[in-house]
């Protein structure tokens, strides 16, 4: 990772290489925080954050639902994010904020401890999203199951619950994959191990509703209005693997992924292993968001 610009922490901006916690984090040791992947485009009209606004909320949202107080508001913690990408001097970059019980008294129970605050943001590059962008992705079907609502808040963007997507994620690519398709406790489709999932089938878009297990993507609800105002809609329903072999286009949906395709499903190949239609459609229309050519969805945009 290149060191570029400094790191957001607690109020301060502070070098890149000097944003250290101590080895007795809360956080570190019992995976008490929160964070969000934002993303900040290189658009026509300069750099701008995408749908700061709803990423912001779903922050301290996740914040509530793990009891941390946070010593910064909504609007703080939005000056800080381009703050601290106006400072980076990048024009598209990956930014991560992160909530977490700090340092200070150890075992199970955080709150005696303070929630620190930190906001970094890198060069964007594809990395481990590239896999379905031009060529369809290759998915395996986990055999982890996805954590059940029951047992945390699949609503809060946690830490905690990436221990299981990382599960997923490295048994795929162990196993010659790109990617990891998550099932919960039922069997259902849940979610990717970290992009929400939609499949075609007879030209009807479907996605598994989030009652399923899956994370309350913000590109995830992005694709479902760009689809509506196009004048289509999207069935949500509960979705077994049946359903994803049967598919006649995959498409995966997330920050970092954007919309991406995937061919083939375990062994089975996906309509005809190439990038679907309305996948490629959607693709176009989504870029065309995120760079501001789209005037119905500017609203969408916070220029650095």
């Amino acid at each position: 990772m290149k060191e570029i610009g400094k790191i957001w922490m607690n109020g301060k901006l502070v070098p890149f290489k000097d944003a250290k916690v101590h080895v007795l984090t809360h956080a570190l040791h019992y995976s008490t925080a929160v964070f969000e992947g934002i993303r900040c485009y290189d658009t026509p009209n300069g750099s701008a954050v995408f749908r700061l606004s709803e990423h912001n909320d779903r922050f301290f949202n996740s914040a509530k639902l793990y009891s941390m107080k946070m010593q910064f508001s909504k609007k703080e913690i939005s000056d800080a994010i381009l703050k601290t990408v106006k400072t980076s001097g990048l024009k598209e970059c990956y930014i991560r904020p992160l909530a977490y019980y700090g340092y200070g008294t150890m075992g199970l129970t955080p709150t005696p401890n303070k929630v620190d605050v930190s906001i970094a943001c890198w060069e964007w590059k594809e990395g481990e999203s590239k896999a379905g962008k031009l060529t369809g992705a290759k998915c395996k079907v986990s055999s982890w199951i996805k954590i059940d609502p029951r047992s945390q808040p699949m609503q809060a963007k946690a830490a905690s619950n990436y221990a299981n997507a990382a599960l997923a994620r490295m048994e795929a690519l162990e196993n010659g994959y790109d990617e990891a398709i998550m099932l919960n406790l039922h069997g259902k489709i849940a979610e990717g191990s970290a992009e929400n999932i939609f499949l075609v089938k007879d030209d009807i878009i479907q996605t598994p509703p989030l009652s399923a297990g899956g994370l309350g993507g913000i590109t995830r609800d992005s694709v479902i209005q760009i689809i509506e105002e196009n004048g289509g809609s999207v069935i949500e329903r509960d979705l077994s693997r049946d359903d994803l072999y049967s598919a006649d286009e995959i498409f995966m949906t997330g920050t970092a992924a954007e919309v991406k395709s995937v061919a083939q499903v375990d062994k089975v190949i996906i309509g005809d292993a190439k990038m679907g239609k309305i996948t490629r459609n959607l693709q176009k229309s989504f870029s065309d968001v995120t760079m501001g050519k789209d005037e119905r969805f500017l609203s969408w945009l916070t220029f650095v």
